[in-house]
């Protein structure tokens, strides 16, 4: 299991390093308590999906109980199990723009100047930076440029698995799913609609995958697919993009786009991505009929 605690400065961007934690699939719990981490370690190690993959927000906002953070540490690594602290720190005046912007205060100052507040944080948080593994400044990063740091550490760029792929074939006739991010048009093959034998199959009977895989172009295309796929899968992450939706779309959505979705769905496996696939319209127009 990985564990990763996350802390810093408060206005550092915390908030949008746990999003980004959940998105990668991390289960995130905000403003833990320290003497509960050990208990819930131990859960999430026993339970019967063993989630392999956790992160804790802790930080100022506990305010004592932040004094038991190293003996929950201490516990937890004594249990067996290995963690890394990744602290988010970001230069004075970034931090009061911050605050100034979201008009909010300081949780040590709610008073007084925000300056304040900063400085009596770092006090307090001085001996988890220098334990950190990770020290990210956020002064001068976009939202983009951070979720790319964090790439760098939590996610294989290289393979892209922590992103998920929705494959959903579509019939044109019945409109272009809204939430598609890329869309391939497969009208150009030949079309089993007007073979009398394999009008009323679907793409996942034998004899259509192979009619329409006899066809020289289509595996040109599935290729050259897969090529621009795997060119813009670790870009789209290094840009913090970790959901893919992939619309592959012919006239009726039954036979043409359902044998392409299911080839380069598998190619993809092959290649140990997370892959959803979605037949939306393949039964529209032969309710009841054979597969």
């Amino acid at each position: 299991m990985r564990l990763v605690i996350i802390t810093g400065l408060s206005g550092a961007g915390k908030s949008l390093v746990a999003k980004y934690m959940e998105d990668i699939g991390y289960f995130c719990i905000d403003n833990l308590p320290p003497a509960l981490m050990p208990k819930l370690v131990e859960m999430c190690s026993q339970n019967k999906n063993k989630t392999e993959k956790v992160a804790f927000v802790i930080d100022i906002r506990g305010g004592e109980l932040l004094n038991e953070l190293f003996p929950a540490l201490n516990e937890v690594k004594n249990s067996g199990f290995t963690y890394e602290i990744i602290f988010l720190d970001a230069s004075d005046s970034s931090l009061i723009k911050r605050y100034k912007e979201s008009r909010r205060a300081h949780p040590l100052s709610p008073e007084g100047r925000i300056l304040n507040g900063i400085i009596e944080e770092r006090k307090i948080l001085e001996k988890i930076k220098n334990r950190a593994d990770y020290v990210i400044d956020t002064s001068l990063l976009t939202t983009g440029q951070l979720k790319d740091e964090l790439s760098k550490i939590f996610v294989d760029v290289n393979r892209a698995r922590g992103m998920i792929i929705t494959l959903i074939s579509f019939g044109y006739k019945y409109g272009v799913p809204v939430d598609c991010d890329l869309v391939f048009d497969v009208r150009f093959l030949p079309n089993p609609y007007y073979i009398s034998a394999l009008k009323k199959l679907s793409g996942r009977n034998e004899a259509v995958m192979e009619y329409v895989m006899s066809c020289p172009e289509t595996g040109i295309f599935v290729e050259k697919v897969m090529d621009m796929l795997d060119f813009l899968m670790p870009n789209y992450i290094k840009e913090g993009k970790m959901q893919l939706v992939i619309g592959i779309g012919c006239t009726g959505g039954r036979h043409r786009s359902v044998v392409i979705t299911d080839m380069i769905s598998a190619l993809l496996l092959e290649r140990q991505h997370n892959v959803n696939v979605d037949h939306r319209d393949i039964e529209k127009d032969f309710r009841g009929s054979l597969k």
